[in-house]
């Protein structure tokens, strides 16, 4: 008896291992799928809107009458020095504002200090006018000070009761209406100082773009508002 065909034979169940190729179809399909990815990506990347750039808003011209504009200046000239006290407010003629109502877009401060023996000017700008000084408050330069000089007497912000709309209303009540009947393009200035002969505060508002060639000039008390005189 073959007892060699009566043994058991060893199974096995491993399969041979097959070499899993990707077909060229499936790779170009692949690739071209991989490519408008990156493509629709990219697209989405540069059509994000960008935030707007901000830009600095465009300049206007700012009129003050004198009492708004004078607590600015103030405020800068007694930063400078403790004591300085006005002895001269005016105001200036500009493209932009030709003083008319009483307001204008630059107005000038003349400050003294009797202890520093010094004194200076402050500007206060509104105006975008070629040639205007930079808007808001602009510090002059410093300079020596007499107190015996009566052209520069300092006085108190406390007289200044009667801002410059209130000056030109009375203005024109005394033959400026008349000026600017015949010349509707006159400019109007207004100069605050202290004056000695009567020992106030006045305002002289003039007519013209200096007391020099001025159409007309009428004195208005800066403390009550009456009508002082007609200097031309």
């Amino acid at each position: 008896m073959n007892t060699a065909s009566l043994a058991p034979r060893e199974v096995t169940n491993a399969r041979p291992k097959v070499a899993r190729v990707v077909s060229p179809a499936w790779f170009w399909l692949l690739l071209v799928a991989i490519v408008f990815s990156l493509l629709w990506l990219n697209a989405c990347t540069s059509n994000t809107e960008k935030p707007a750039e901000s830009k600095p808003p465009a300049r206007t011209t700012e009129l003050l009458t004198a009492r708004s504009a004078f607590q600015k200046l103030y405020i800068a000239a007694r930063g400078w020095n403790a004591d300085a006290k006005p002895y001269r407010l005016e105001s200036s003629v500009t493209s932009d504002g030709n003083g008319r109502e009483g307001k204008a877009a630059i107005w000038r401060g003349s400050f003294a200090s009797a202890t520093m023996r010094s004194e200076k000017t402050y500007t206060w700008s509104g105006s975008t006018a070629d040639g205007a000084p930079d808007q808001g408050v602009n510090p002059g330069i410093e300079d020596s000070y007499s107190a015996t000089n009566s052209s520069t007497q300092v006085f108190d912000m406390a007289f200044l009761k009667i801002d410059s709309d209130q000056a030109f209303d009375s203005a024109q009540k005394h033959g400026g209406d008349k000026i600017l009947e015949k010349d509707p393009n006159t400019p109007v200035i207004y100069v605050c100082d202290w004056n000695h002969g009567g020992n106030d505060l006045v305002w002289h508002v003039i007519y013209g773009t200096s007391r020099d060639d001025a159409k007309l000039t009428v004195s208005i008390n800066a403390s009550t508002g009456e009508f002082v005189r007609v200097e031309k």
